[in-house]
C-alpha cells in the first residue's frame, strides 16, 4: 500500500494547481495548492511536510531556488520539480540544487501520482522511522495514541470521524457544521471550541506536531495519521 503523505504543491497556474492537488488528493494523501514560495514559507511552520511538488516559473522566488532552500533546510523533505523547459542542463541544474525528481510538462496526473508515491516509499525507507500513529474507537470514544488514550466527547468523536473519512483528511467549515447539526449563523468562531480541545487531547497521546491544521478561509486539514477502529 502506497504511504499517506504530506505534500504541498507550488504551482501558480489556478486550474493547473487544483487538478493537482484533487489528483493526489484522490490517491489518499493530505495536499495543500500553493502560488508561491512566500505562500509555502507560511505553510512550513503549520503542518509536518513529505514532498513538495514545485513548478520552476514562479512570481518571485522560482522553483530551483526554493528546491536548493528547502533541501538545505529540510534534508529529509522530497522534492520534485515541474517544468516545461526540457533542456539537459536544466534538468542538470535543478538536480545540483536538491530535486529528487525532474518532470517535464506537461505532466499527466498519473505520472506525477505514480512518481509522488514511489517517491515517498524511498524517503520512508531511507530518512523516516515508521509512524507511530493514533486510532479513533468510536464505539467508547476515545482517541489512542503512541502516549496513551484519552476520552472523547460526541462532539469531539463526530469532527474527528469526519475529517478522517473525508477525502484528503479535508473538510470545509460549512461540511463541519453540518456534520455537528449547528445552523451557519453558529459561526466559523464556535467550530474552535471542539477544535482546541481535540488538539490538546491528541497531545495528551502523543502527538507533536500539529494534528488539526487550520486552513485560512477553508477548513480544516488532518495533520497525523488516523485509524478508526
Amino acid at each position: 500500500m502506497d504511504p499517506c503523505l504530506n505534500i504541498v504543491v507550488v504551482e501558480d497556474h489556478e486550474a493547473l494547481r487544483i487538478i493537482t492537488v484533487e489528483a493526489l488528493q484522490s490517491r489518499g494523501h493530505r495536499v495543500i495548492g500553493v502560488e508561491s514560495a512566500e505562500c509555502l514559507q507560511e505553510t512550513l511552520g503549520n503542518q509536518p511536510l513529505d514532498l513538495v511538488v514545485v513548478d520552476v516559473n514562479l512570481p518571485g522566488e522560482d522553483g530551483v531556488s526554493l528546491a536548493r532552500r528547502l533541501k538545505q533546510s529540510h534534508p529529509d523533505l522530497g522534492v520534485i520539480v515541474v517544468s516545461v523547459r526540457d533542456r539537459l542542463d536544466d534538468k542538470l541544474g535543478a538536480y545540483e540544487c536538491g530535486a529528487d525528481l525532474y518532470l517535464t510538462k506537461p505532466v499527466s496526473v498519473e505520472e506525477l501520482c505514480a512518481a509522488a508515491a514511489a517517491l515517498g516509499k524511498r524517503l520512508q525507507r531511507v530518512s523516516h522511522p515508521p509512524r507511530r500513529g493514533f486510532s479513533l474507537d468510536l464505539q467508547q470514544m476515545r482517541l489512542r495514541g503512541p502516549a496513551g488514550e484519552t476520552p472523547l466527547t460526541a462532539q469531539e468523536a463526530t469532527v474527528l470521524a469526519a475529517l478522517v473519512r473525508a477525502p484528503g483528511h479535508r473538510l470545509e467549515t460549512w461540511q463541519f457544521l453540518e456534520q455537528l447539526g449547528w445552523v451557519d449563523t453558529t459561526g466559523k468562531m464556535a467550530l474552535e471550541v471542539p477544535m482546541s480541545r481535540l488538539r490538546r487531547k491528541f497531545t495528551l497521546v502523543g502527538a507533536a506536531a500539529n494534528p488539526l491544521i487550520a486552513i485560512r478561509k477553508h477548513g480544516y486539514q488532518l495533520g497525523c495519521d488516523v485509524v478508526i477502529d
